[in-house]
């Protein structure tokens, strides 16, 4: 019994080889080489981004976007003028992203970044000019942690500083995210070619009378994480007192920006006595960085009651997320990596790490203690919300993009397979 069993695998061994032998014969090419290493690799199928985030197998979409709102490539010209402009908002994992931005991307010409610097070197090939307004590459030009209020009012006269005032972008052209130009008619990633009108490009915007394309960026992070990383972090001893926040011209006056502490910092406080603060600016700070504060009347919180500023600054920042070329979440690391690497066509050496164990994860709060974090940051929670669902959505979209593209591929090689295994019979049959 166990000498037939023997001589049936080696049949079964001799079958496989001579079918390898007869398949290496009829196809020598290099699409059915490919064809037999998917075939026999055992991962073939595995997909690189699987769990490594905890993503439900089926993610169940809440908003409706259009294909405009999920597609986002860019034609992002670096030889050119187009400039990637990122949003660091604290404790997002800016700083990691941003490290990667200038380590991390292969590039003709590689950031250059010397030991004991804290910013890089990223020019251009072949021009002294940077493709990167980030906090690594052009430090804080804008002020520190500058939200997007202060970088789209900023950044165009901070890189065109040699070029005449009339260049630089007026607050209304900004509105809501609309260039110039631009009509409730016209589609989101399409450019116009009226001439003497504002550009705009899929997530890009480009200012009237200007040649520079500019795509804003950001990192996301779920709220209550992020706060309590914030807190960590003031307890050491940050206070981000250089930031200017600068709206329709001037910073907030003390009366419209009061301090939660009287000292240098305000190192060493509780959990309790950060939550308690009412002029904390860690509470929502995702939707203010975000948002066009301008609409709301900045930092003077008498223009408007307050229900209605709240309502105005989400919506901003939604629409402003929305709109922007690309953006990213810290509990998605190689998704963020995909997607960024899709809009750009820009690749990272090595693949972004997911780190699950961090400095608020190690903060231990009561179900108490976390609801209140929440409802402090309640206009936060339902940004993060609407980013994740748009994030996930971008990303299949992506995905079955990738996926359409592959079959196409697939089905052009065996088109060619075919074509070679009729020529090879035709030239049998004609030698025969």
């Amino acid at each position: 019994m166990e000498d037939r069993s023997h001589k049936v695998l080696l049949a079964l061994v001799m079958l496989f080889l001579f079918a390898v032998i007869v398949l290496q014969y009829v196809c020598p090419g290099t699409e059915c080489q490919l064809l037999r290493l998917r075939a026999l690799s055992p991962a073939a199928a595995a997909d690189p981004y699987r769990a490594e985030d905890e993503t439900p197998a089926r993610f169940v979409p809440r908003f409706n976007f259009s294909a405009d709102d999920l597609l986002r490539r860019v034609d992002f010209n670096i030889k050119g003028d187009d400039l990637i402009v990122f949003l660091h908002i604290q404790k997002t994992g800016g700083t990691t992203f941003g490290r990667h931005l200038v380590r991390n991307i292969q590039l003709e010409q590689p950031c250059e970044c010397r030991a004991g610097q804290k910013k890089c070197t990223c020019h251009r090939p072949g021009k002294r000019e940077t493709w990167l307004f980030s906090r690594f590459s052009t430090g804080w030009s804008c002020g520190l942690h500058a939200d997007w209020t202060e970088l789209t009012n900023c950044v165009p006269s901070v890189v065109d500083s040699k070029k005449e005032v009339r260049l630089r972008p007026s607050r209304d052209e900004w509105k809501m995210g609309k260039t110039a130009g631009e009509t409730s008619a016209s589609k989101p990633g399409r450019e116009k070619s009226v001439e003497g009108e504002g550009k705009e490009q899929e997530g890009g915007q480009r200012w009237a009378g200007s040649h520079r394309n500019f795509y804003y960026i950001t990192i996301l992070r779920d709220p209550v994480s992020r706060y309590l990383s914030e807190w960590r972090h003031v307890q050491r001893g940050a206070t981000w007192k250089a930031s200017l926040h600068v709206c329709d011209g001037r910073s907030p006056t003390t009366e419209e920006l009061p301090s939660c502490y009287t000292g240098d910092d305000w190192s060493g406080c509780s959990l309790q006595e950060f939550m308690d603060c009412p002029y904390n600016l860690a509470n929502n700070r995702q939707v203010r960085m975000l948002s066009d504060l301008s609409l709301v009347g900045c930092y003077n919180l008498s223009v408007m009651p307050e229900e209605q500023r709240n309502k105005v600054l989400l919506d901003s920042a939604k629409e402003n997320l929305k709109r922007m070329a690309f953006f990213g979440l810290t509990e998605f690391q190689r998704k963020t990596q995909y997607l960024f690497e899709k809009t750009f066509n820009m690749n990272f050496i090595s693949p972004f790490t997911q780190y699950n164990s961090t400095r608020a994860s190690s903060v231990e709060i009561d179900k108490q203690t976390q609801q209140r974090i929440e409802a402090l940051n309640f206009l936060d929670m339902e940004l993060y919300d609407y980013a994740k669902d748009l994030f996930l959505q971008r990303y299949q979209y992506m995905r079955q993009k990738e996926h359409q593209e592959a079959r196409r591929k697939r089905q052009e090689q065996r088109k060619i397979l075919r074509a070679k295994q009729a020529h090879l019979r035709e030239q049998g049959e004609n030698s025969s």
